[in-house]
């Protein structure tokens, strides 16, 4: 009798936890990825990445860490998003005490994030990006809130509030776009939300 009341017990507990389960929201932690190989000849590095979330997906993708660390650059605080609906995607990023330097030019940066949501129709889009006390060797830098806002450097540019719109219409927004030809490419904050799906990353750093 006593062992029959136990299983009996046992099957009710284990009944309750899998229906508890069944009831929990859909959440995917994305682990910090390493570097991949690039598409033509070089390497691509991303940090703080959520991966992509397929278009139509009700899931939901995070990436957190207490820091990142590489030869070219280091932030704290990286965080990154994705939430899928029935007929959108959003999706952010964030990082803080940016410390960038490429080809002796060095970006700091004290927080930088970037948002972007778009219905899969290509019917709306919401694009934002946000820099504090951004400095490019040693000068302070105006954020004057325009759309690919370009700052000449070296060898190279960066753009500020970079906002791209795909042939199939998905959003792409980085807050902080570094290139120096030759040395590396590097995106910092990024975020994209559309019919592609929806991606976020902390930085993404290419090399040739």
């Amino acid at each position: 009798m006593h062992d029959g009341a136990l299983r009996r017990w046992t099957l009710v507990a284990l009944g309750v936890l899998f229906v508890g389960l069944l009831a929990w929201p859909a959440r995917i932690e994305a682990q910090i990825p390493g570097g991949i190989p690039g598409t033509v000849g070089g390497t691509t590095t991303v940090l703080g990445g959520t991966g992509t979330l397929a278009a139509g997906s009700r899931d939901s993708l995070y990436s957190e860490a207490d820091s990142i660390s590489t030869s070219l650059v280091s932030a704290d605080v990286p965080s990154a998003r994705v939430i899928g609906y029935v007929d959108e995607i959003a999706s952010d990023s964030y990082l803080a005490s940016l410390n960038l330097t490429l080809a002796g030019i060095t970006i700091t940066a004290g927080s930088a994030e970037a948002a972007a949501r778009a219905a899969l129709d290509g019917s709306s889009r919401t694009a934002s990006s946000y820099i504090s006390n951004l400095s490019i060797s040693g000068l302070q830098v105006t954020v004057d809130g325009t759309v690919n806002q370009t700052v000449s450097i070296p060898g190279g540019q960066v753009v500020i509030n970079e906002q791209q719109i795909l042939s199939d219409g998905t959003l792409v927004v980085n807050a902080l776009h570094a290139t120096v030809s030759g040395v590396a490419d590097v995106v910092v904050a990024s975020a994209a939300a559309g019919a592609s799906g929806g991606n976020a990353y902390a930085v993404q750093i290419k090399t040739p």
